[in-house]
């Protein structure tokens, strides 16, 4: 009886960290915004790039410092911090639509996201550790991209007026996502979670050194290649169906919320399988995933081919994070805090790839913005066989 009450306590705690992961999830919504905010102010595929490589750049600089921040104040305050800058850059876009306003928001968005993506994980593995871990990431995936599947509909449905906007047309999507972010803060809060003494202080240059390992260097890059391939799908599938099929903004923005769909099943379907299958083997049949999509991609002009692909992407890349995540705080346990926020400076590559993206769809179409994702997926290929069965 006392097992069953001390089992409800535990897992009744993980019903604020999940709508924490929900949170996470508001980073998504830059991909269908760029769309959205380069046809409102007429830029070209490089110029709306900026903003979803803007978001993930922050993580270059916070990531680690975040790490190192844990060390002090703890995980759990660490996250009500990232919830707090999150609210406040979902706060800035209610005031104007301008390139500058829009780039301080996306600013804030990247380093509120960073610091949750940094902190949320580790805090996480307070309540679920060993080898249910993976499997609980991913279900945290899973819930992270319920709100990214969201984010291209409440915005197409505020840029058609078919809900209320006061004014705000697509950008309505954003105090819709504020009011949840302090639901969070407040439940959370509230929330009393047990943290074991923090890591022995380490300096910035002691966490870099962690990147002289071949496996976590492995697993950094492999961390770059999942997210820079998420985020330019997210961006880049709209693109394909407008230059291809000449659909409008509108209709093309149900690729992103297709791509959304699959990730969410598939992060579903991960937290369940991962607990009766090896994390290798279902890692090599999500690369496969995305390899024949990638393959369907520079091929076909066919609508339903398109939509099979990026639903292939969406599968396969679902579980990619939480694998690699996993694999390297198991690789280094007594150094999870300073892991997490070297895995979480990875990415990083949701900067590098959509920029390179951008200059090859201008260059010679969206064929060439596919080109730079493959690879990354040819990439995490060769991962595979450095996971640990």
């Amino acid at each position: 009886m006392l097992f069953s009450m001390t089992t409800q306590v535990k897992y009744a705690k993980l019903i604020p960290l999940m709508l924490c992961f929900f949170a996470m999830g508001f980073v998504d919504l830059v991909g269908i915004a760029s769309n959205y905010v380069k046809a409102d102010l007429n830029l070209s595929d490089s110029e709306a790039n900026i903003f979803p490589s803007l978001v993930f750049f922050w993580f270059l600089i916070f990531s680690v410092p975040t790490g190192l921040l844990m060390n002090k104040i703890g995980r759990k305050k660490t996250v009500l911090l990232s919830l707090v800058v999150t609210f406040v850059s979902l706060l800035i876009p209610v005031f104007g639509d301008s390139y500058g306003i829009m780039l301080c928001s996306f600013s804030l968005l990247g380093i509120g996201n960073a610091l949750m993506q940094t902190s949320l994980n580790p805090l996480l593995s307070n309540i679920i550790s060993g080898d249910k871990l993976a499997s609980s990431l991913t279900f945290g995936q899973f819930v992270k991209a319920i709100a990214s599947f969201l984010a291209p509909y409440i915005a197409m449905w505020g840029a058609t007026q078919a809900m209320p906007t006061f004014g705000l047309g697509w950008r309505v999507l954003f105090p819709v996502y504020m009011v949840i972010a302090v639901i969070a803060i407040l439940w959370l809060g509230a929330t009393p979670i047990e943290e074991e003494k923090a890591d022995q202080a380490s300096g910035f240059g002691d966490c870099l050194k962690l990147l002289g390992r071949p496996f976590i260097l492995l697993c950094f890059l492999g961390i770059m290649c999942h997210v820079g391939i998420d985020v330019g799908t997210n961006t880049t599938a709209p693109k394909i169906l407008m230059e291809r099929l000449e659909m409008s903004l509108g209709e093309a923005g149900f690729a992103t919320s297709l791509y959304f769909i699959f990730r969410t099943l598939g992060c579903f379907s991960g937290a369940i399988v991962l607990q009766k299958v090896s994390a290798r083997s279902f890692f090599i049949l999500s690369v496969c995933c995305m390899l024949i999509a990638m393959i369907g991609l520079f091929i076909s002009h066919e609508l339903y081919v398109i939509y099979a692909a990026i639903a292939l992407i969406g599968f396969g890349n679902s579980n990619i994070f939480s694998i690699v995540f996993s694999q390297a705080l198991l690789a280094v346990p007594e150094k999870r805090n300073e892991i997490s926020g070297l895995m979480i400076m990875g990415l990083f590559g949701g900067t590098v790839f959509p920029l390179f993206m951008g200059f090859a769809s201008d260059a010679i179409g969206q064929n060439g913005a596919v080109a730079v994702m493959m690879v990354g997926v040819i990439y995490l290929l060769l991962y595979t066989w450095k996971i640990k069965k």
